[in-house]
Formats: structure tokens, C-alpha cells, sequence
């Protein structure tokens, strides 16, 4: 019996270099497991769509597992992932298709956000610093933010500077008036880690306010890297034996 097909679920974007680092991850991912079937599809403004890739997979597959590449548990993934799913469903009555949780905000992604920082930091040719700012997204939901505050202190923790949470939309602070407030106790030497899953407007103006307030560093998104690809991994593994009949 063949395994359940595996979708990456990403939101999309209309910059181009957004969905190719969607496909250099799937490409992880497919290298990882070649015995699984592994496609990608987009929530919006990037193709394929959800329905497209579904309509595809099920000419030869009974099982799909969707996993949402998405990083916080807030609208995305509350209303337009379960949304997409439903609908697929539907057009699909004899395909079993799974929605499993979000990647989310997972502690060892902090090794992706270190070596991101190692990456800015040689290439700005800046040797110290005195204080770290992790830029994501921002949500309307303060518990999306609220995790991401969380996984700012953890990582303040490890590297024992002070660290903030920074939002490019949705939520203050944003990049740039966080970089401020550091500069104002003090603080000269300040560099930004992208709590992003890939390029695209919100990382650039995060990057953008940050450097003209003073940033030495703007990390890049966390892209393909195979830390993600096995999350992604784990997370299709619980929804392929959900799928399992009892």
C-alpha cells in the first residue's frame, strides 16, 4: 500500500524568490524521503493553488497529508488553511486528505536563526554585538505574537543578550523602533534575525526599517534548510497515522 502523498502548504507571495525557496524546501524534503510523493501548493498569490495540486494527486492517490509551512497559529492557519482543505475535500469525497499542525515556532529552529546571523554578520564584516531583535511577521492575534516573544527570549537566553520580538505588520514594535530603543540605552552593536520562512515584502521592510535605524545585521528568512525539511517530515508522519484506521 502506498504512503499517503505529502503536501507543503505555504501562504505565497508575488515576489518570485518566494516560491523558489518554497521548492528548494520541497526539494529537501523529496531528498529526504524519495519513496514519498511530495508536491507544493500556495494559499494564494503564487500557483499552484491547493485545489490544483489536490486535483493532481488524486487521480493516484487515495491519502494526502497537508502541511501548512507556516510558523505562527494565527488567521492563516485558523480559517484560510482549514478553509482550502474543506474545499478540497469536497471536490474530492473519495480522498481521505489530512491537515496536520503548523511547523510553528520549534526550538531548534533557533540553530537556522544562528547560522542566518552568522551569514549577515560576516558578510557586514560586523564582529560584536550587544543586542539581538527577531523580526516576524506580526499577527492580530496576540497569541501568535505572544509565541514569538517567547521564542525571542529563548534565544536571548542562549546567546545571554537581550533580545526582542520586532513585527513588520499587525503589531508594534517594528524593526526599526526596536533597534531604536536599544540604541537609546546604549546599545551600538544590534543585529536582526528573520523569523520569516522565505523572501518577500514583509522581511524587506523589516530589513529596511532596521538598517536605517542603525542595525549593524539583517539575517535572510530561514529558507530551505533541512531542519525545516524534517519538521515538515514529523509533522506529515502524525498525519499519515491519523489517516491509519482504527
Amino acid at each position: 500500500m502506498a504512503a499517503p502523498a505529502l503536501v507543503a502548504l505555504a501562504h505565497g507571495s508575488r515576489d518570485p524568490r518566494s516560491a523558489a525557496t518554497i521548492n528548494a524546501l520541497v526539494q529537501e524534503v523529496r531528498a529526504m524521503r524519495p519513496d514519498l510523493k511530495v508536491e507544493r501548493a500556495f494559499l494564494d498569490l503564487s500557483k499552484p493553488s491547493l485545489d490544483t495540486t489536490i486535483d493532481r494527486l488524486a487521480r493516484k492517490h487515495d491519502e494526502i497529508v497537508v502541511v501548512p509551512l507556516l510558523l505562527t497559529d494565527a488567521y492563516h492557519a485558523k480559517v484560510d488553511v482549514p478553509s482550502a482543505v474543506a474545499a478540497a475535500s469536497a471536490a474530492h469525497p473519495e480522498v481521505q486528505i489530512r491537515a496536520t499542525p503548523i511547523l510553528g515556532l520549534e526550538p531548534r529552529f533557533l540553530e537556522v536563526l544562528d547560522l542566518r546571523m552568522r551569514e549577515a554578520l560576516r558578510a557586514a564584516r560586523a564582529r560584536e554585538l550587544d543586542a539581538l531583535v527577531l523580526a516576524a511577521a506580526g499577527s492580530s492575534d496576540p497569541l501568535a505574537n505572544q509565541s514569538v516573544a517567547r521564542l525571542a527570549r529563548l534565544w536571548g537566553t542562549h546567546h545571554k543578550l537581550p533580545v526582542t520580538a520586532a513585527f513588520a505588520s499587525s503589531s508594534p514594535p517594528a524593526t526599526g523602533e526596536a533597534v531604536r530603543a536599544f540604541r537609546k540605552e546604549g546599545r551600538r552593536h544590534i543585529a536582526v534575525a528573520s523569523l520569516f520562512l522565505a523572501p518577500g515584502f514583509l522581511p524587506d521592510r523589516a530589513a529596511e526599517l532596521a538598517l536605517e535605524a542603525g542595525a549593524v545585521a539583517v539575517a535572510d528568512p530561514l529558507g530551505a534548510h533541512p531542519e525545516l525539511a524534517r519538521t515538515i517530515l514529523a509533522r506529515y508522519a502524525v498525519g499519515a497515522v491519523e489517516l491509519v484506521p482504527v
